[in-house]
């Protein structure tokens, strides 16, 4: 079709797939309803139907100022920000800064770690998770010993998150994060020996997998990219002798999947209802599996 006047040139990808008018780096299947120009998840504004760009949103209907109910609003009905990758660095930061504290003092982990129980059975459970120490089950999400494994899991919430982020706005990409990394400690606290502790944002980080796979097939995007670097994750983590805590990552995976999901299907009439309620219930899920496990300890 023709472009409006002085619109940004529309580029094709290397398949002949359209990419977004604002970013010509990004190929994307999703046109917007008004002008029809491809934008990408970044881009998107909820509209009454489907989406539109944010030079449509801005002209509102022509008297030149945006309405209230067309405000800019991500696919999953989150507010558009100035800097969508806000939180992406903020979660990069406090990870590397505990890294550098970690390794500075390395009685500092015995505190941040994931276990069930301390000192090694057979014990009186007064630390640890069963001691009532379910704090634990938050700050070894952000904990690392490795250099290579909170490279690893920085590059890929970078990579990952950023996007994700931006598509799905910064409170529900925080509670997706949190959700899924819950998970992961949940599962692993349930499953794990409770002298052995476990470390890491790897819940978390494939929870935001799980999420990134949802969003795609939603947005009728091209799904191998993501279902190939997902297999070589879980490859990596059922791999012998990498002393992985598979359970932090199926356990994040399915929190990923169920949450984002929600996120990304709500119906737009309940869209707040169902988005934080299956958060709700997968914090419920949590909840139980702690209990639980406790029960088994104590």
């Amino acid at each position: 079709m023709d472009q409006a006047p002085g619109s940004p040139q529309v580029g094709q990808g290397g398949q002949g797939v359209p990419t977004c008018y604002r970013h010509p780096d990004r190929e994307t299947g999703i046109r917007c309803t008004r002008c029809e120009r491809p934008i990408c998840p970044e881009c998107m504004v909820s509209a009454s139907v489907g989406f539109q760009c944010p030079d449509c949103v801005r002209s509102g209907s022509g008297t030149g100022h945006t309405p209230a109910a067309a405000r800019p609003r991500t696919v999953a009905g989150g507010a558009v920000s100035a800097d969508p990758r806000l939180f992406t660095k903020i979660l990069i930061g406090i990870n590397v800064a505990v890294f550098i504290a970690v390794s500075a003092d390395k009685s500092l982990l015995n505190h941040l770690m994931l276990f069930g129980a301390w000192p090694p059975a057979p014990f009186t459970p007064t630390q640890g998770v069963a001691g009532g120490q379910w704090y634990l089950l938050v700050t070894s999400m952000f904990t690392h010993q490795q250099v290579w494994h909170i490279a690893f899991n920085m590059l890929s919430l970078w990579w990952i998150g950023g996007p994700l982020e931006a598509a799905l706005g910064r409170a529900r990409y925080l509670s997706l994060y949190f959700v899924s990394g819950l998970a992961g400690s949940a599962l692993t606290y349930l499953l794990v020996d409770p002298t052995q502790g476990t470390v890491g944002a790897s819940g978390a980080i494939f929870g935001l997998f799980g999420a990134t796979a949802v969003l795609m097939r939603r947005l009728r995007y091209d799904m191998r990219p993501v279902i190939v670097l997902l297999a070589i994750n879980l490859a990596f983590t059922f791999g012998p002798g990498l002393n992985i805590a598979w359970q932090a990552h199926i356990g994040g995976l399915v929190a990923g999947v169920v949450t984002g999901y929600a996120m990304v299907h709500a119906p737009r009439e309940h869209r707040n209802l169902v988005q934080y309620g299956t958060c709700a219930l997968v914090l419920a899920v949590v909840v139980v599996l702690t209990v639980v496990r406790t029960a088994q300890l104590t």
